[in-house]
C-alpha cells in the first residue's frame, strides 16, 4: 500500500521527489501562463497585488528543476489564511509556513512528480527579491551561467536533499539579489503606496 505524502519522513519525500535539472524547456513558459490564468479564475481579483513566474524555469538560457515557481503577492491587509483555503480547495498542498509567508506545492504524487509540478510562493506586496533576482541573471547571461554551474556541481551531491541543495546556493543568490537591488533601485515598488 501507497504512503500519502503526509505520512511519509523527511528522508522518504526527498528519495521520492530527489533534485534532478534538466535543459531549460520553452513549455515551462505555457506552464506557467496556464497555471497564473487558473490561479486568477479562484483567486478575488482585489486580493492580487502581482502573479511572477520566478526561479529558474524563468532563465531561459539555464538549466533548471523542471518544477515552474510562481510567486504570488497579496494586499498587506489580506488575511493570508483566506488565500491559503483558497489554493488548497484548488489542488495545492501547503508544504511551509512562517511569518507573512507561505509555500505550497502542485503535482507531488504518492508515486513521484506529476508531468506538471509547481511551486507556489504566497507573500505580502513587497517580499519579493526573488523578482530582482530572476531580472538580474535574465539580463547578466555569464551570471546566469555561473549559477547554472554551481546548480550543476549541487545537482548529486544533494540530489536527495533538497534542504542542504537550497542552503549551498544562498550566498550566491544573496550576493546577486543585492546587486540587482541596487542596479533596478525601486523596480517593483507600487507607485500608489
Amino acid at each position: 500500500m501507497t504512503k500519502s505524502l503526509e505520512d511519509m519522513t523527511l528522508e522518504e519525500l526527498w528519495q521520492l521527489f530527489p533534485i534532478f535539472l534538466r535543459e531549460h524547456q520553452v513549455e515551462w513558459k505555457d506552464w506557467y501562463e496556464e497555471e497564473r490564468l487558473r490561479l486568477l479564475s479562484v483567486l478575488p481579483e482585489h486580493q492580487i497585488v502581482r502573479l511572477s513566474h520566478i526561479g529558474s524555469t524563468s532563465v531561459e538560457t539555464i538549466w533548471a528543476k523542471p518544477i515552474v515557481d510562481i510567486m504570488l503577492e497579496i494586499p498587506i491587509e489580506t488575511d493570508m489564511a483566506i488565500i491559503r483555503d483558497l489554493l488548497l480547495q484548488n489542488g495545492y498542498l501547503l508544504m511551509s509556513e512562517s511569518q507573512g509567508r507561505m509555500s505550497f506545492n502542485k503535482g507531488y504524487t504518492p508515486s513521484g512528480f506529476a508531468k506538471r509540478v509547481f511551486h507556489l510562493h504566497l507573500r505580502y506586496e513587497g517580499d519579493h527579491d526573488e523578482l530582482y533576482f530572476r531580472d538580474y541573471l535574465q539580463e547578466h547571461p555569464t551570471v546566469a551561467k555561473d549559477y547554472e554551474q554551481l546548480k550543476l556541481s549541487l545537482w548529486k551531491q544533494y540530489e536527495h536533499n533538497r534542504d542542504a541543495y537550497t542552503d549551498s546556493k544562498t550566498d550566491f543568490i544573496k550576493k546577486y539579489t543585492k546587486e540587482a537591488k541596487r542596479l533596478y533601485n525601486g523596480r517593483y515598488e507600487r507607485e500608489d503606496r
